[in-house]
C-alpha cells in the first residue's frame, strides 16, 4: 500500500508560480506510475499530468502543456509539480495519485493522497 501527502499549495497571482510536492511512504514507490489530478468547486476530478516509473516519459493535459512540468525523485519517494504561469482556472484541490502509467492518455489510479489547495487570483 502507498500513502501520499501533497503539500506546496497556496494563495498565489495570476502570472505566478507554485510548486506542488508530494511525499510517498512504502518501498515500492517506483514501481508506480505518479500523477497529479485537480478538482474544481462543482466540477469532476481531472487529470493534470502524469510521469512514468523511472520518470522517462510524462504526459499532460492539454491546458497546462508548457507552463507544468511533473518530475519525481526516486530515491527521496516524491513527486512534484512545478507550475509557472498561472491562472484563475488553475484554481482547485490538487490531488497527487499512484497507479500505472500509460502512454499518451491519462494514468490510471489506484492510490490517492488528501489534496492540497492552489488558489490563483485574477
Amino acid at each position: 500500500q502507498v500513502q501520499l501527502v501533497e503539500s506546496g499549495g497556496g494563495l498565489v497571482q495570476g502570472g505566478g508560480s507554485l510548486r506542488l510536492s508530494c511525499a510517498a511512504s512504502g518501498r515500492t514507490f517506483s514501481s508506480y506510475g505518479m500523477g497529479w489530478f485537480r478538482q474544481a468547486p462543482g466540477l469532476e476530478r481531472e487529470f493534470v499530468a502524469a510521469i512514468s516509473r523511472r520518470g522517462g516519459f510524462t504526459y499532460y493535459t492539454d491546458s497546462v502543456k508548457g507552463r507544468f512540468t511533473i518530475s519525481r525523485d526516486n530515491a527521496k519517494n516524491a513527486v512534484y509539480l512545478q507550475m509557472n504561469s498561472l491562472k484563475p482556472e488553475d484554481t482547485a484541490v490538487y490531488y497527487c495519485a499512484a497507479g500505472t502509467y500509460y502512454y499518451n492518455q491519462p494514468m490510471g489510479t489506484d492510490y490517492w493522497g488528501q489534496g492540497t489547495q492552489v488558489t490563483v487570483s485574477s
